[in-house]
């Protein structure tokens, strides 16, 4: 049996032994790259520890401890009551803000990553004030990523475009661009109402200036005939007094059924706000700086080309040390488990790349000797490969082993490499490829468990889904 054939049994375990104990999956993702990079591959140990990524750690803590900080502090909520009165309050478009922003991000040059970490925590707070389903709104962001991610300038369409001239393919970067937003945008509009959009259509949350608003949408009622007014929180800092009610201050021992009311030694402290009461809240200093460090965040990714990660922790720290209160709790809220899980499995795919698996693979189908069927197979591969590893390095590996088939001129190159290129980007969503384990550590705790196993179902199903898709749509008919 080959190193290759053991090193992909190695993967098929890990997957089944996480699913049916209750063994993290990182963990034993680590144990088989060193089980197999040892005893197969005859790595040492310094060697497979170059397969640990590093710098999705890194980006992954940093991006988690930033976004729990803005958090802590309210600028998280800040940006949500702010975005949603510049939608009008039009819940079903916000999921759609997100999509264009985020393709905009990488259309003008960020990362997929990066920018996918700069939005799903603004995204995430969204889909729980307004009860948005977090897989429509982390779809939705990834989809917008990947939409712009192939655009002339962009990082996935400089490299995918730099193979082609290399390789001296035939090749167009507007038609490459344009599939690629296409295919995106319709697989948006499907995740839509797929995954709830349907519901937020007509729905309105108004947040009136300088009055709390309910998040179902209607104004909050001040005028007495509906919710009690103990239920409108009061400014920070302020009691709200207890209601008197008819009969004088000896009622007000005992409230009667329906009332919110308490004696009158022990006032009720205000209620927390929830996003069916909540407080207007402003822009304090804090607040401010916290935003400025997000815009700083985005700018060292799109113009100085800044690790995002590294960022983050720089705009942490400085956080800290002004608001000592805003980073209590912040680093035990990273998403711990989730780091352990991406990194462990992107180690196992690394030490699979070294052991010469993907190569072998791509290889094995080019020798076929059908180019339809070898053309699917590849796109299967590039999304199956991409959607456990870093889909940046997946095209620069992938694109030259369609090569031999494609210099012969039997399958449209232009539509092929596409085709390929879209079903390595789309399968991104996969809680093991960077972008979808950052939408999976900024989902809400407890909702993380759910998100990581819809996320993995779907890109999953996009591994197949995808290639065959756009092998039918920009493969075939380059051969009629």
């Amino acid at each position: 049996m080959s190193d290759q054939v053991i090193s992909i049994i190695g993967l098929v375990l890990v997957f089944v032994i996480a699913t049916f104990t209750k063994v993290h999956m990182g963990v034993i993702a680590i144990v088989a790259a060193f089980v197999v990079g040892t005893a197969v591959a005859g790595e040492s140990a310094d060697e497979l520890f170059a397969g640990f990524p590093g710098d999705l750690f890194v980006v992954l803590v940093g991006v988690t401890l930033l976004f729990a900080i803005a958090k802590n502090n309210g600028t998280v909520d800040w940006l949500v009551q702010a975005s949603t009165r510049a939608v009008r309050g039009r819940i079903a478009l916000i999921p759609w803000v997100m999509f264009l922003i985020t393709g905009a991000l990488t259309a003008s040059g960020a990362v997929v990553p990066g920018a996918v970490g700069i939005m799903a925590p603004i995204g995430m707070g969204f889909a729980v004030r307004h009860k948005i389903n977090p897989i429509l709104m982390g779809l939705l962001i990834i989809n917008g990523a990947s939409a712009g991610g192939f655009s002339p300038i962009s990082i996935f369409g400089t490299i995918t475009n730099g193979v082609v001239q290399r390789e001296d393919l035939p090749g167009s970067e507007g038609m490459l661009f344009l599939t690629s937003f296409l295919f995106n945008l319709a697989l948006s509009v499907v995740v839509f109402f797929l995954f709830g959009g349907r519901k937020l259509l007509g729905r309105r949350a108004e947040v009136p200036a300088g009055a709390p608003g309910e998040g179902g949408g209607a104004p909050a009622d001040t005028t007495g005939g509906g919710t009690p007014a103990a239920s409108v929180p009061a400014p920070a800092g302020e009691r709200v007094p207890s209601p008197t009610p008819a009969g004088g201050p000896e009622a007000a021992q005992t409230p009667t059924s329906g009332q919110l009311t308490a004696p009158t030694a022990a006032p009720p402290k205000p209620r927390p706000p929830t996003p069916d009461t909540e407080e207007i809240l402003r822009l304090d200093p804090v607040r401010a700086l916290t935003v400025l460090g997000v815009i700083s965040l985005a700018l060292g990714s799109l113009a100085f080309d800044l690790d995002v990660g590294l960022m983050a922790f720089v705009v942490s720290a400085v956080l800290c040390l002004v608001s000592p209160a805003s980073a209590k709790g912040a680093v035990e809220r990273c998403a711990w488990p989730t780091v352990l899980l991406v990194c462990g499995i992107v180690m196992y795919v690394s030490l699979m790349d070294k052991m010469g698996t993907i190569k072998w693979a791509g290889e094995s189908v080019s020798d076929l000797g059908t180019p339809l069927v070898s053309a699917l197979l590849i796109c299967v591969i590039g999304g199956v490969v991409s959607a456990f590893a870093s889909t940046t390095g997946i095209l620069g590996a992938l694109i030259p082993l369609a090569v031999p088939f494609l210099a012969g001129g039997e399958i449209g190159a232009i539509g092929m490499i596409s085709a390929l290129a879209i079903s390595s980007s789309v399968v991104d969503s996969s809680p093991f490829s960077t972008s979808g384990a950052l939408t999976v550590a900024s989902a809400p705790e407890e909702m993380r468990d759910t998100v990581f196993r819809r996320l993995m179902a779907w890109g999953l199903s996009m591994t197949v889904i995808a290639p065959l898709a756009t092998w039918v749509i920009l493969v075939i008919p380059g051969q009629l």
